[in-house]
């Protein structure tokens, strides 16, 4: 999987890019067909925003979050990503049952 961190109008630091991976690898052992990701970091005067991109096997998942500080606004983002691949994940499963499985009453 390949991450790719940018800042618009800050300096993304080396703290901050451990951070974004770390949390952001927490989702790829819920779904391992992530082929990569982009996260995106703003600073509008007071207000911080992280946006990611993750694009996965058949899916394109998105996801921002605000707050005041940058790291909270990253752990709401990747919550926000979490509940989306899950979600996706569960679209993926095969809850239908085979004709085998089911069984026959005898009458």
């Amino acid at each position: 999987m390949q991450i790719s961190i940018s800042g618009q109008h800050m300096d993304v630091t080396d703290s901050l890019h451990h951070h974004v991976s770390e949390k952001v690898e927490k989702i790829v052992r819920h779904f391992d067909h992530v082929t990569n990701t982009n996260v995106v970091l703003h600073v509008e005067k007071s207000r911080h925003i992280a946006e990611a991109t993750i694009n996965a096997k058949g899916a394109k998942i998105h996801a921002s979050s605000t707050s005041d500080d940058m790291y909270s606004a990253i752990d709401a983002m990747v919550n926000k990503l979490d509940r989306q691949v899950l979600k996706h994940k569960e679209k993926l499963t095969d809850h239908h049952r085979d004709e085998d499985s089911i069984k026959q009453i005898p009458g």
